[in-house]
């Protein structure tokens, strides 16, 4: 019984982040009124989000309705690959993001300057060609590393850091090589961001409109809550130390960015943006009218 919740709650959650942020990318072509950077960035994420379950969620889907948890060798990295792929693009996007409502806030004189169309398409761009390199830095050595011992992952999707746990050779350099890229794509953006966001909170207080500064809260506070998400699961899982809880708490968390994560960012995007919402109902309206 409780298997058959899980498989419903995983392939529920599945369906409705895919199915969301199709809409949401949708929704963001189809309005120009949305065609400014903040919602160019965040179709990106919508589509990263996309990629993150079902890079993960199907294959487990499979394993808990057939039984067979094996997995091949190929499988195994190809699935790591487009993992890594999906977080490291997740990560430049908050990145983006998080600049992009710096210089709106705290620069507005030079924001159709500094995030121009060109610009905008180079962000982008950036962002999956920079997410393409670090997963290929990371898998490559991953695919090298000695199973002797163990061939069972305490995981539910090829991870990194069970990988490692059951390796007996090439480990050690194959763990420089995720903490220096913890250390570039996770440490640094979350100083940026929270550097960011110090400065932003101190330009809305210094506000004299209060509507003014319900705006700016209202447009940062979505991003801001998807940023404290992310980043508390996802550096949990590569920053906190081996312990007797490690078995339980890395796939607890990994669930948690990896599944309820993209599936909650959506909902809160969708729910708190009165410009998503006033796009979706006036979609709604042409399509009844037609």
């Amino acid at each position: 019984m409780s298997h058959k919740v899980t498989e419903l709650g995983y392939y529920i959650g599945d369906i409705w982040s895919t199915v969301i942020n199709a809409i949401i990318i949708s929704v963001i072509y189809i309005d120009y009124q949305l065609h400014t950077p903040m919602y160019l960035f965040l179709c990106n994420l919508a589509l990263v989000d996309i990629c993150y379950t079902t890079t993960t969620v199907p294959n487990l889907l499979y394993m808990l309705l057939s039984g067979d948890i094996t997995v091949s060798f190929i499988e195994c990295f190809t699935q790591m690959y487009f993992y890594f792929l999906s977080g490291s693009s997740e990560i430049n996007v908050i990145f983006i993001m998080a600049y992009d409502r710096y210089v709106a806030i705290c620069d507005p004189l030079r924001f159709h300057t500094v995030l121009n169309r060109k610009h905008c398409v180079v962000f982008a761009s950036g962002t999956w060609i920079s997410g393409c390199l670090n997963s290929f830095v990371i898998t490559i050595p991953a695919s090298h590393l000695s199973f002797c011992h163990s061939r069972t992952l305490n995981q539910f999707f090829c991870d990194a850091k069970a990988l490692i746990n059951i390796s007996c050779g090439g480990s050690e350099d194959f763990s420089i090589v995720i903490y220096t890229a913890v250390m570039v794509y996770g440490t640094f953006p979350v100083m940026f961001c929270l550097a960011s966001y110090i400065k932003i909170i101190r330009v809305i207080l210094q506000t004299k409109s209060k509507d003014g500064r319900k705006k700016a809260f209202s447009t940062c506070s979505s991003h801001l809550t998807v940023v404290i998400m992310f980043y508390m699961t996802n550096l949990s899982v590569y920053l906190v130390p081996p312990s007797d809880y490690s078995s339980v708490l890395e796939p607890v968390f990994s669930v948690l960015y990896s599944i309820v994560t993209p599936t909650i960012n959506p909902l809160i995007y969708s729910l708190q943006n009165k410009d998503m919402k006033s796009a979706l109902l006036r979609l709604l309206a042409v399509e009844t009218k037609s």
